[in-house]
Protein backbone atom coordinates (compact mmCIF):
# COMPACT_ATOMS: atom_id res chain seq x y z
CA UNK A 1 0.00 0.00 0.00
CA UNK A 2 1.23 3.57 -0.82
CA UNK A 3 0.79 6.34 1.20
CA UNK A 4 0.05 9.66 -1.17
CA UNK A 5 2.28 12.80 1.09
CA UNK A 6 0.21 16.13 0.54
CA UNK A 7 2.80 19.12 1.18
CA UNK A 8 0.91 21.97 3.19
CA UNK A 9 1.91 25.57 1.90
CA UNK A 10 3.41 27.61 4.44
CA UNK A 11 2.02 29.29 7.05
CA UNK A 12 1.50 32.39 5.86
CA UNK A 13 0.58 31.82 2.61
CA UNK A 14 -2.47 29.49 4.49
CA UNK A 15 -2.97 32.95 6.76
CA UNK A 16 -3.37 35.11 3.04
CA UNK A 17 -5.61 32.77 1.79
CA UNK A 18 -8.08 31.91 4.66
CA UNK A 19 -8.60 35.95 4.75
CA UNK A 20 -8.55 36.52 1.25
CA UNK A 21 -10.98 33.57 1.20
CA UNK A 22 -13.19 35.37 3.29
CA UNK A 23 -13.14 38.42 1.60
CA UNK A 24 -14.03 37.33 -1.29
CA UNK A 25 -17.56 36.08 0.29
CA UNK A 26 -17.95 38.90 2.22
CA UNK A 27 -21.11 40.72 0.82
CA UNK A 28 -21.98 43.42 3.71
CA UNK A 29 -18.36 43.33 5.23
CA UNK A 30 -17.19 45.00 2.02
CA UNK A 31 -19.51 47.78 2.42
CA UNK A 32 -18.70 48.32 6.51
CA UNK A 33 -14.81 48.00 5.36
CA UNK A 34 -15.71 50.87 2.89
CA UNK A 35 -16.90 53.19 5.02
CA UNK A 36 -14.23 52.54 7.50
CA UNK A 37 -11.75 53.28 5.19
CA UNK A 38 -13.37 56.75 4.24
CA UNK A 39 -14.01 57.57 7.99
CA UNK A 40 -10.54 57.03 8.42
CA UNK A 41 -9.44 59.35 5.60
CA UNK A 42 -12.08 62.09 6.67
CA UNK A 43 -10.89 61.58 10.23
CA UNK A 44 -7.08 61.94 9.41
CA UNK A 45 -7.42 63.99 7.13
CA UNK A 46 -9.35 66.74 9.66
CA UNK A 47 -6.64 66.24 12.23
CA UNK A 48 -3.97 66.83 9.84
CA UNK A 49 -5.47 69.56 8.61
CA UNK A 50 -6.67 71.13 12.07
CA UNK A 51 -3.90 70.06 14.63
CA UNK A 52 -0.93 69.79 12.68
CA UNK A 53 -0.43 72.96 10.77
CA UNK A 54 3.34 73.59 8.62
CA UNK A 55 4.76 74.83 11.60
CA UNK A 56 8.52 74.85 9.96
CA UNK A 57 6.86 76.68 6.68
CA UNK A 58 4.37 79.16 8.76
CA UNK A 59 7.43 80.50 11.09
CA UNK A 60 10.54 80.49 8.72
CA UNK A 61 11.14 81.96 5.25
CA UNK A 62 14.13 80.01 3.72
CA UNK A 63 14.88 76.31 4.07
CA UNK A 64 18.41 77.58 5.52
CA UNK A 65 16.34 79.25 8.50
CA UNK A 66 14.37 75.75 8.78
CA UNK A 67 17.65 73.58 8.82
CA UNK A 68 19.10 75.86 11.54
CA UNK A 69 15.89 75.49 13.91
CA UNK A 70 15.72 71.59 12.98
CA UNK A 71 19.40 71.31 14.22
CA UNK A 72 19.44 73.46 16.99
CA UNK A 73 16.01 71.43 18.36
CA UNK A 74 17.93 68.09 17.80
CA UNK A 75 21.44 69.00 18.89
CA UNK A 76 19.98 70.86 22.17
CA UNK A 77 18.92 67.27 24.04
CA UNK A 78 22.34 66.29 23.38
CA UNK A 79 23.59 69.42 24.87
CA UNK A 80 22.08 69.44 27.94
CA UNK A 81 22.95 65.70 28.57
CA UNK A 82 26.73 66.33 28.11
CA UNK A 83 26.59 69.00 30.37
CA UNK A 84 24.07 66.87 32.91
CA UNK A 85 26.92 63.89 32.65
CA UNK A 86 29.73 66.57 33.79
CA UNK A 87 27.96 67.38 37.03
CA UNK A 88 26.47 70.64 36.14
CA UNK A 89 23.16 71.56 36.82
CA UNK A 90 20.70 73.37 34.93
Amino acid sequence: MEQIIVKQPSLPIRIYRFYLDGFRQMTLGKTLWKIIFIKLLIIFGVLKLFFFPDFLATNFTTDKDRADYVIDQITQSVQVTNTLEKGDQL
